[in-house]
């Protein structure tokens, strides 16, 4: 079944559009969740969670890619879900990937009173599209899905040196158009 074909049915309130919806994009709504979360029951419950959004925000919503909108729920989901069960504690994989961008984005008190996330936002969205595919593939799988440098290597193809020294080049040009565009100092 198609994007829009599942889109419609959300539109007509029908059941279906779960099931279909989570045939077609179920796993890597499984994945992100696991992969911030780092634990099976946690990530079940934030699929659950996701669906559930999914089916409030359609209609009005008309998303396209259903596949990134989907994922972004369940992103924004475990992310609340992982600040919530780890106040105090590190989860190694996701705070691993957030503390390599550490040195690369500015400390969120700064960007509100400079320019806003928005801002931020929409600048590393424009450094992305100078990207060459392989290199915004490598970004995305490893900062928005969170996957791990042996999973990455694993789905590129190319060893786990290679992704993590292309990695480290992207976050340091990442910096340098950050500090270009006046975001960081």
């Amino acid at each position: 079944m198609t994007d829009a074909q599942i889109i419609d049915l959300f539109f007509e309130r029908s059941e279906q559009a779960i099931e279909e919806l989570a045939k077609k994009h179920g796993g890597a709504v499984s994945r992100v969740a696991y992969n911030i979360l780092g634990s099976s029951r946690d990530a079940e419950e934030c699929v659950n969670d996701t669906w559930l959004g999914t089916w409030n925000a359609i209609p009005p919503e008309r998303p396209a890619p259903l596949r990134s909108f989907v994922c972004r729920i369940a992103r924004n989901l475990a992310t609340k879900r992982y600040h919530a069960n780890t106040a105090e504690k590190r989860n190694s994989q996701y705070d691993l990937a957030l503390d390599e961008l550490a040195a690369c984005i500015p400390d969120r008190n700064n960007v509100e009173e400079a320019y806003g996330a928005k801002e931020l936002a929409a600048a590393i969205d424009r450094f992305l599209d100078t990207l060459a595919y392989a290199d915004k593939f490598l970004f995305m799988r490893r900062y928005w899905y969170a996957d791990s440098l042996t999973d990455i290597a694993a789905m590129s193809g190319l060893r786990y040196k290679t992704v993590s020294v292309r990695l480290t080049r992207i976050k340091a040009k990442l910096k340098h158009y950050l500090m270009k565009e006046g975001l960081l100092v």
